[in-house]
């Protein structure tokens, strides 16, 4: 097993019939167990109150929703349930009587210790143990697979992401989109979605054009010749890097050719070349994409033209000034857009209509793009022309990556400067390395600003979050490795015996980690899974530097062996969802 993986905690833990995998199985008969809670609490309430109509006590017609939600204070229950104060309304009764009738009238249930009116007339419902001990069991069963839930199967997203412009190094931002977008196809997975990643290549257009005549200028004056550099050019030494590379190769033979032939090779070598760092630095974060679609073969294809003259034979279009623009105010858009230029060019926006367009026609059910800061007017008129060519305009999701300011000592940072006026995303991995990097950048919303303190990501103290979760993780691996033949639990061993209060919020916590996911991907917030991470390794830090894990009480022993093993596997699961590491040494 590779260094990292929980399941190389214990030796033996694969053997048939061990009480990890095997411990009251019997009780398990879905996997996420505090759903199957939530369930049989509702049903008790329906038939409480079902019961108190028949008894005459309460006067309804049909019952409202019944929701429950987690207390905040421990001391109010693990669920709870306003389900009295809003029938009080309709039943002429007072909400804490109406709570006691129905608290009166609810059944017996497994999981039920006892039910409390609280406050106004809540309902708070405090559960045994063996939610607790079914919770266990599962993790133990699943292993890292805890948490998998069905919440999106049978639903097809495709996760268009970064999709940097092939013209110069990508920067810091494009690491916080890709992340972002890793994770999400992550989360996604795991609640049973069918999820491609694709970044879309920008290989078409003036941007290009551009970089072609970017080089050539580098080219000819690295060959001694007198050239201005095109005031809309690309700077930084990278161009000059490509300039040499093409020295290097060919000498001076590109100046035989026409000017406009030698662009167009150095506009392909370049964007190529380009194009493949990129790749490599994805790659080196471990961001790795279905499909990288071409810009440019929509293009060739003739796609973009097929869907103008779409666009014009449903009398979507008018002329004006010369250019043909789309009715985008006639789906909700501010202004009409223009589709092609007096001069007969076609814009950017009936390519990226063209290419969404293609996105659903290869049957994806969801698409969702992740754009940089500038891109918010950007939405309202690519969400119109969907909706213009019959596509729902929900089926298109947009995320916005936010802005990064890095902060050191206190104050703005901007590291290597070589590469031109901005800070490249291999900059930024070589400087506080993969893990740091991606924690940092998924802990706060996508959609706000980010000071990323790089004193903070590199310091290896309890202060630095991923530091502090890895940590967690690699006590847990230590307890295993001090632990002997012996110390493995017995067969037999019911741990709930030994559980104290502590161990079991432990558990609840651990009981809450695949609705955390479905949340988490659900509202497209990975920001989620790094607070329950840091909040999980906080309550294990606490717990582990107030106990002993081997002690002369073999029960004792396997039961918190158990719990550690359980914490483990939910550790390395989030962790490996967010695309870091799970050390078992630091």
């Amino acid at each position: 097993m590779a260094a990292g993986t929980v399941a190389g905690f214990i030796p033996g833990m694969e053997r048939g019939g061990h009480a990890f995998v095997r411990w009251k199985r019997c009780f398990i008969m879905e996997k996420i167990i505090t759903r199957r809670v939530r369930e049989s609490l509702r049903e008790g309430l329906r038939q409480a109150a079902m019961s108190a109509r028949e008894q005459g006590q309460l006067q309804f017609e049909a019952l409202p929703e019944i929701v429950l939600e987690v207390p905040k204070e421990k001391s109010h229950g693990s669920f709870a349930s306003n389900l009295a104060l809003i029938l009080a309304k309709v039943v002429r009764k007072a909400p804490r009587e109406a709570a006691a009738l129905l608290q009166a009238n609810f059944p017996a249930n497994h999981y039920v210790a006892r039910i409390e009116v609280a406050g106004p007339g809540f309902i708070n419902f405090h559960l045994n143990q063996n939610w607790l001990g079914e919770v266990q069991a599962a993790i133990l069963e699943e292993k890292t697979a805890y948490g998998d839930n069905s919440d999106l199967a049978g639903t097809r997203i495709q996760l268009e992401f970064v999709s940097a412009n092939p013209v110069g190094p990508m920067v810091v931002v494009n690491a916080r989109a890709a992340a972002l977008g890793d994770t999400l196809a992550n989360l996604f997975s795991a609640c049973g979605a069918g999820v491609e990643r694709e970044y879309y290549v920008n290989d078409f257009g003036n941007q290009v054009y551009t970089l072609g005549r970017s080089i050539d200028a580098r080219y000819r004056q690295l060959l001694g010749q007198t050239v201005d550099f095109p005031e809309d050019g690309y700077q930084g030494d990278y161009i000059y890097d490509l300039a040499r590379q093409l020295i290097t190769e060919r000498g001076d033979s590109y100046l035989a050719l026409p000017e406009e032939e030698r662009i167009a090779s150095f506009r392909d070598f370049g964007y190529r070349t380009i194009l493949a760092g990129q790749k490599r630095d994805l790659a080196a974060y471990g961001v790795e994409y279905d499909c990288w679609f071409s810009e440019r073969s929509l293009h060739e294809q003739g796609t973009v033209d097929r869907v103008l003259d779409e666009l014009v034979g449903r009398g979507l279009t008018y002329e004006q000034d010369g250019a043909l623009w789309l009715r985008t105010t006639a789906y909700g858009d501010d202004k009409d857009r223009v589709l092609k230029t007096a001069d007969g060019r076609t814009t950017y926006f009936i390519a990226d209509i063209a290419y969404h367009l293609n996105k659903f026609e290869r049957g994806f059910d969801l698409a969702i793009d992740i754009w940089g800061p500038d891109h918010h007017g950007y939405i309202p008129r690519m969400k119109a022309a969907l909706a213009a060519m019959g596509i729902a305009p929900e089926r298109l999701e947009v995320l916005i990556a936010q802005q990064i300011n890095l902060i050191k000592d206190g104050q703005p940072f901007k590291m290597s400067k070589r590469r031109g006026d901005f800070i490249t995303m291999a900059d930024l991995l070589e400087e506080v390395g993969n893990d740091g990097a991606r924690w940092f950048l998924l802990m706060r919303s996508p959609d706000s600003h980010l000071d990323f303190d790089l004193n903070l990501v590199k310091s290896q103290t309890n202060e630095n979050p991923v530091f502090y979760v890895q940590y967690a993780h690699a006590r847990i691996a230590s307890i295993f490795r001090q632990a002997a033949p012996e110390n493995l639990p017995a067969a037999d061993l019911d741990p709930a015996t030994y559980w104290d209060e502590e161990e079991e919020q432990l558990l609840e916590k651990l009981a809450h980690f695949p609705d955390l996911l479905s949340e988490a991907a659900k509202r497209r917030e990975p920001h989620r899974v790094t607070g329950y991470l840091l909040e999980l390794a906080t309550m294990f830090h606490s717990y582990y530097n107030r106990r002993r894990f081997i002690s002369e009480d073999p029960g004792q022993t396997g039961t918190r062996l158990m719990l550690a093993r359980a914490i483990g596997y939910v550790l390395q699961r989030g962790l490996k969802l967010l695309g870091v590491s799970a050390p078992e040494r630091m």
